[in-house]
Order: structure tokens, then sequence, then C-alpha cells
């Protein structure tokens, strides 16, 4: 059998959590796997942690790399950061839970041999999530145009709101008045829109979210869409200017770019827990339906 290559990734401000990082080391080297690791993320390991990494380990820097495994050591913006370095290449990601809540990096400290060796030994299932593209009438976005969480609209300053006009396939769908408007997809159901109000989806399930922030309208409800959608946004604010944000990378427009998004043309591949549901987590994660008299 071939040898399998992992190309990990990490948070550089969890300290307290090097003895996960230290276990999974060593398991891949016992298993004669080949590692691959970011350079940041490296030699933050050697002078901060004191950690002993496999001999013979590639260093990876920037976005060309090749392997058979991601592994993201951190919170659910590790693994959301360790998406965006894999991109299109199709390689599944192994989320190790070194945050606090975690919907995306999910696996803990107690779980990490089990779920290699199902990794190892190809029984690990795997599931698909879609992935949102932007683009601006006037070109791309000034870094990586994907999210795998979602495309926020906002407004810059914090003092009025911003208008955002909506076309859904061509047809016009409402102004928002709104501090801002949530393009989701299922994976980003849980996290920024939920917080606003959003809906929650399965992943799988072939839907986006439309979520407005802190919108000035009784009349105004999340909607959820059918993710062959292309949503048009024209915004419009007193400064002439609002930011765009990609699961979390910010960047300033000026009113005058209309912003088209839609479904990505790829997916990303992550790593199902053994044993785990979608459901199962709401129970867990988000306490769904639990009854604090109880």
């Amino acid at each position: 059998m071939p040898t399998l290559r992992f190309a990990l990734f990490g948070n550089t401000y969890q300290a307290k959590k090097s003895a996960l990082v230290q276990k999974l080391l060593c398991l891949l080297e016992e298993r004669g796997v080949e590692v691959l690791i970011d350079e940041a993320f490296y030699h933050y390991l050697i002078s901060e942690w004191k950690i002993s990494v496999p001999a013979g380990c590639q260093l990876i820097n920037g976005d060309d790399f090749q392997a058979d495994v991601a592994v993201s050591m951190g919170g659910d913006g590790t693994f959301l950061e360790a998406a965006r370095r894999v991109g299109d290449k199709g390689i599944p990601i192994l989320g190790l839970n070194m945050g606090r809540l975690g919907f995306l990096a999910d696996v803990t400290a107690d779980e990490v041999e089990a779920t290699l060796n199902t990794i190892l030994d190809g029984t690990c299932a795997t599931e698909e999530r879609s992935v949102l593209q932007l683009a601006y009438s006037t070109g791309q976005p000034e870094g990586y145009p994907f999210a795998l969480n979602e495309v926020a609209v906002l407004k810059q300053d914090v003092s009025s709101m911003i208008s955002i006009r909506v076309d859904i396939n061509g047809e016009y769908l409402t102004t928002y008045q709104a501090d801002g408007l949530l393009v989701s997809t299922p994976t980003g159901s849980t996290g920024y829109a939920l917080s606003v109000g959003g809906p929650i989806m399965q992943p799988g399930c072939h839907t986006l979210g439309l979520t407005p922030v802190a919108p000035h309208s009784l009349t105004v409800r999340p909607l959820v869409l059918t993710d062959d959608a292309v949503i048009r946004l024209h915004v419009s604010s007193r400064n002439h200017r609002f930011l765009v944000s990609l699961d979390g990378r910010s960047e300033t427009c000026s009113e005058d770019v209309a912003l088209c998004i839609r479904r990505a043309p790829y997916t990303t591949r992550v790593f199902k827990r053994p044993g785990s549901s979608f459901f199962s987590t709401l129970r867990t994660k988000l306490m769904w339906g639990t009854d604090p008299r109880e």
C-alpha cells in the first residue's frame, strides 16, 4: 500500500493543547505516514511548544502542496483557513478540536487515535460541503474568492444602516435596510448566520441561507434558497463604502461595485467522526431541545 501524506495546519495560540499535537505526530510517525506541516505552524511547534517533529517532514508555504489528508488543529476558524489552503484539490479535511464549540473541528483528544485508524484503513466516511464563490462587477475580490461558511455584506461604520438590493436569478427580491446581509451555506448555518437568527440547514441539503443582520423591518425574515441560485447584490451606504467578508476575511468595497454570489464549481470534503451525526451534534453542542427546568 502506498504511503499516505498528511498535511497539518494548526492554531498557534493554543499552548494548553500541545499534548494533543504531540500525540497526533507520534501516531503518524508510528504508522509510517508522510508528514507535511504548514511552515508557520512548524516553527511555532519547535520554538514555543518544544515539540518533537518527525524527521524528514516537509514544510508547506502557501497553497502549492499535495496530500491525501489535511488535518486542522484548532477551532472552526483554523478549519476554515485549512479549507482555504486546500481549495479545489479535493483533499478531505479532519478537524481536531483545540478550540471551544467546534462544529467543523469536532474530533476530541480522546477520539484522535480511533478516528485516525478509520482513516488509515479506509473506513472513515466523508461529507461533501458546498462552497460559495464571489465575483465583483469590476473584477475579482482582492484575496481568495471562495467561502465555506458565508459571504457577509456589512456596514463599515457604527452609525447608519446600509441598503442592499437583492436580485435572485435576475428577479428582484427586495431591498434590505439593515446592518448587513449574510449568504450562507448549510455548513455556515451554524456559525455567524445562527447568531443573527438564520435557519439551521443540514449539510448536503443543497440550499443557501439569506439572513439580514439587524433589519429595520418587522416583516423581514430569513430565506432559504436552492443552491443553484445566482444572487446579485447592489449596496448603497451613507459613506459610499461597505465591508465584504468571506469566512471572516474582510475587505472594503465602494457602492458602485455590484456583487454576484453563486455556488462554487467544487466542494470541500470533510471527514465524519465515527458514530457521529449532525443531529447528535445539535443536541450536544447547541443543547438542542434542552429544558433548562430539568
